[in-house]
């Protein structure tokens, strides 16, 4: 079943691509495919192909993809966008059967499925698509060589035209003859010298343009310090170096990186993980090529088949980020930040080079390789009614997570969150409406106290300021930093909290969407915002705050769920009865301040209440995680056992030690203390499974 809905995700990944391409106008779909088909194209073009720089392809591409792009002519890029669809699924079932052995039956039946929705997703596929490039083709001709029934001499003119077609593949060539194939490597570089004298012959003056005025393609299609170029020399120009300084710099980098790069991609070869190898490899190629663009980046999608990681939980941290790093844009990678705007301006150049020179990938011979540190777990919870449709297949981790993946998922989904808001309904019309439904609810109730409390606060001046400051502060402080608290001193309490916070989140965006609201401060009835001044009821943008956020998405309030939640853990957590009333008021504060500012009414604040409310208790049904966990105690250190063995001595030595008493050593006082820790908790808990604990 599982395996079913895999397929069926892969194929409607990639038949929505195909009709995203083929939905748009002929003057915009394919716009690259233009240098191809167009007045001016490859194929009607009397005079040089680089004339206009538009072209960026080798002279060789020019001469052998003139029969393929005559059906882009002909169809209207029908034939083109299909084309490419089925090179992408190859492409997927190759790298799925070129993966590392050994793996397990389970990987090897997902693993097709999820490479051809990984690759339909990321960015360089769907900007091929988009464009009608063809770099899938040299990147299909180089993996179809890790196969394991092509030959050295398949090999060798396989990546010899991919070379022709993507000249820095030329390094595939070199890494045959440091792993002993010296044979193929030869005959690659013979194919590659054979396709590009062919193209000479037929095209001298755009052969010598290409490779003498161009020098191997620099200089053709958009500048080279456009942030779509994801090379070395991109990334120097973009910091501001020029002329013999920056080509100095980039020289003695690009050594750096191919010597390093390249010694490593041999190891991995060698090692049998030749996907591997062949994913560094093309991320060499990508660093150290005057122009690396979007298309072209397929290669660091490929290094996800490398394991790194100590830890089970740790495994899932580099293909986490080389996936976001290929799949999303910078502003969903990244807060929008200067200094982290940067980075996510060249996350693909970064991720090549990591994968490249720095991630320590795991060898096969590796005890590691299989068998990863195991994460304290828990059984699946059982509950005590039938109804409950718990998961019961579900595992519950006990340790602290890793910390950059979790720093990566809250980011990816708080970018979600904004980005679900932000494009919820927004009709001025219907939020209004929506607005006096709530009012006529709380007149009805007798609890319609906003504009007698939004009055009174904006008549206090240090009311006013009070509450301003504290409306755009709390909201994120408050719940960060508890979040992080939870995950340094309450690893277990911190995966029992994050959950629910997560559901409410997720209700709350369904509540944006299915019933949007203007807030009292946008209905025109008397009502002052005193966080953001006076409103132009006139304008439906309202200025520059539709550039932060919907501004009809008040029901539910989550200033007011996100505090209740923050309330609740706190009050369970905390070992002060002070800290646990403060708690308790915080969301009853945070209650009074979007009231106070004319950012909720009352019943939004009722709709946050429900949201955390139905977050705990989907948590209890699905998972069948009631109470907090019991936090472990930690094993002692080799210090700390050591330290109490002498104590220990002292002790003996001092007073009343029997002298045939055995000696207590670290290692055994750090095994007593780590095994009462396993003790399962009384009360009927769950039983916690842990295995090859070191101390």
């Amino acid at each position: 079943m599982g395996l079913a809905a895999l397929w069926l995700l892969a194929g409607v990944l990639a038949v929505r691509q195909a009709a995203a391409v083929l939905r748009l106008p002929p003057d915009e779909r394919l716009t690259d495919l233009e240098t191809w088909i167009g007045e001016e194209g490859v194929l009607h073009v009397r005079g040089s192909l680089y004339d206009g720089d538009s072209f960026t392809g080798t002279p060789f591409s020019g001469l052998v993809l003139k029969p393929l792009t005559r059906a882009a002519e002909q169809s209207l890029g029908v034939a083109w966008t299909f084309g490419t669809l089925l090179l992408v699924v190859i492409l997927g079932l190759v790298v799925a059967r070129a993966l590392p052995g050994p793996i397990s039956r389970r990987t090897s039946l997902i693993a097709a499925p999820l490479a051809i929705s990984l690759l339909v997703l990321s960015l360089p596929v769907r900007n091929t698509f988009t464009l009608g490039q063809t770099s899938i083709i040299p990147v299909l001709l180089v993996v179809l060589t890790v196969l394991p029934r092509t030959s050295g001499r398949q090999a060798g003119v396989l990546i010899g035209v991919a070379a022709a077609l993507q000249p820095a593949l030329l390094l595939f060539a070199v890494v045959l003859w440091l792993i002993d194939r010296r044979r193929a490597a030869a005959l690659a570089g013979a194919t590659f010298a054979v396709c590009t004298a062919l193209a000479w012959a037929a095209m001298p003056h755009d052969s010598w343009t290409y490779w003498g005025h161009h020098i191997g393609g620099a200089g053709l299609g958009a500048p080279a310090d456009s942030l779509s170029n994801q090379s070395l020399h991109g990334l120097l120009l973009r910091i501001g170096l020029e002329g013999p300084v920056e080509l100095a710099l980039l020289a003695v980098l690009a050594v750096a990186v191919a010597v390093i790069g390249l010694r490593r991609a041999v190891h991995y070869a060698k090692d049998g993980q030749l996907l591997l190898g062949a994913a560094i490899t093309g991320s060499v190629a990508l660093a150290v090529s005057p122009t690396s663009w979007q298309h072209q980046q397929l290669w660091i999608l490929l290094a996800v088949v490398g394991r790194v990681g100590r830890r089970g939980s740790d495994r899932l941290v580099w293909p986490v980020l080389v996936v976001l790093a290929m799949s999303l844009s910078r502003t969903a990678l990244l807060p929008d930040i200067e200094i982290l705007g940067h980075i996510g301006y060249n996350a693909p150049l970064l991720a090549a080079l990591a994968a490249a020179c720095v991630v320590p990938f795991h060898s096969r011979a590796s005890p590691r390789w299989d068998e990863p540190e195991p994460t304290p777990v828990a059984d699946p919870a059982k509950s005590r009614y039938a109804w409950v449709p718990l998961l019961r297949f579900l595992k519950r981790p006990l340790s602290r997570p890793n910390l950059m993946l979790e720093l990566m998922l809250i980011r990816v989904g708080y970018f979600a969150y904004s980005w679900i808001r932000a494009h919820a309904p927004d009709e001025r019309s219907v939020a209004e409406g929506h607005g006096d439904q709530v009012l006529t609810l709380e007149r009805w109730l007798h609890i319609d106290i906003e504009h007698w409390f939004n009055a009174i606060v904006a008549d206090t001046s240090w009311l006013k300021h009070f509450m301003n400051w504290y409306y755009s502060t709390f909201h994120f402080l408050i719940p960060l930093s508890l979040l992080a608290w939870l995950y340094l001193r309450r690893p277990a309490t911190y995966r029992w909290a994050r959950t629910p916070l997560a559901f409410a989140t997720m209700l709350a965006l369904v509540g944006f969407w299915l019933y949007p609201l203007a807030p009292p401060r946008l209905m025109g009835l008397g009502y002052v915002d005193t966080a953001h001044g006076p409103q132009d009821l006139n304008n439906p943008d309202f200025g520059a705050l539709t550039k932060l956020s919907n501004q009809y998405a008040a029901m539910p309030s989550l200033h007011v769920g996100w505090s209740l939640w923050c309330g609740v853990v706190i009050a369970i957590v905390a070992p002060y009865m002070w800290a646990k009333v403060l708690g308790i008021l915080y969301p009853l504060l945070t209650t009074a301040v979007i009231v106070g500012t004319a950012n909720h009414y009352v019943l939004d604040a009722v709709g946050g209440a429900a949201i955390v409310s139905a977050g705990f208790g989907l948590q209890y049904v699905l998972l069948g995680v009631g109470k907090r966990p019991r936090e472990e105690a930690p094993p002692l250190s080799a210090a700390m056992g050591a330290a109490m063995a002498r104590a220990r001595g002292l002790v003996r030595q001092r007073g009343g030690g029997h002298d045939d008493a055995e000696p207590v050593d670290a290692e055994s006082a750090g095994k007593d203390r780590s095994d009462a820790a396993d003790e399962p908790p009384k009360g009927g808990q769950a039983r916690v499974e842990r295995h090859d604990q070191r101390v």
